[in-house]
């Protein structure tokens, strides 16, 4: 399926996926394009049974898909996804998103899956999220969160993109401590580990809108 879709992983949870994702979706409205992202799999409603990921990604993006579609399975627990399902006695089921997945792909010219958490989050007894991207056989952007043992974070999960068969199309270096030391330094060495290009940094406490001015779009091109 991979041609105008991404699947946007991070190196860890409370990364910015949400956040990269709602900038993309600025970057490819910029550029002409009507981009829509999902969150398959969110864990977390308020009062009013709303996640706020989902929310976000509904306000940025172009196109006004249904929310069974960008939202396939929401929980009331803001805990690991497969404890959240047990503990509703629900099971969450790869098709069903895979089925979303392609409807929205009918509606859109670009096509954005944010994961939950880091690569390999479990999803059930048997799945996790490195299955689902597998299934819809998409690249991989991935958000490095710049803080302290971030290379490491970064480099392992490029090792589990790469065992998973996946492309890693870019990843973006999102700036979530103002007071990391040695910034340019870290970046330099991921830059040298990672084999995708750098899409751009986030600065911090920018908004998406203004991210977007600094990402470049990813490369739909298959190898």
């Amino acid at each position: 399926m991979e041609g105008n879709a991404w699947f946007i992983t991070g190196t860890d949870t409370e990364i910015g996926k949400t956040f990269v994702a709602c900038a993309l979706l600025h970057a490819f409205r910029r550029a002409g394009q009507r981009a829509v992202a999902m969150k398959p799999v969110a864990a977390g409603l308020d009062a009013h049974g709303c996640n706020d990921d989902v929310e976000r990604l509904l306000a940025a993006s172009s196109i006004a898909a249904p929310r069974e579609w960008v939202n396939p399975y929401a929980f009331r627990a803001a805990i690991a996804p497969h404890i959240a399902a047990a503990e509703e006695g629900r099971e969450i089921e790869l098709s069903r998103i895979s089925d979303a997945f392609a409807k929205l792909q009918g509606v859109a010219d670009a096509v954005l899956v944010e994961g939950v958490g880091g690569f390999c989050v479990p999803l059930g007894a048997d799945c996790d999220t490195s299955d689902l991207a597998r299934l819809l056989g998409l690249p991989v952007i991935l958000v490095v969160g710049m803080r302290l043992g971030c290379i490491n974070h970064a480099l392992l999960t490029q090792q589990a993109i790469a065992g998973a068969g996946l492309r890693l199309a870019g990843w973006v270096a999102n700036h979530l401590d103002p007071a990391m030391a040695r910034f340019s330094e870290n970046l330099a060495a991921l830059q040298a580990r990672l084999a995708a290009p750098l899409l751009g940094i986030v600065a911090h406490g920018s908004t998406p809108e203004n991210a977007a001015l600094n990402l470049r779009l990813p490369d739909a091109r298959v190898p």
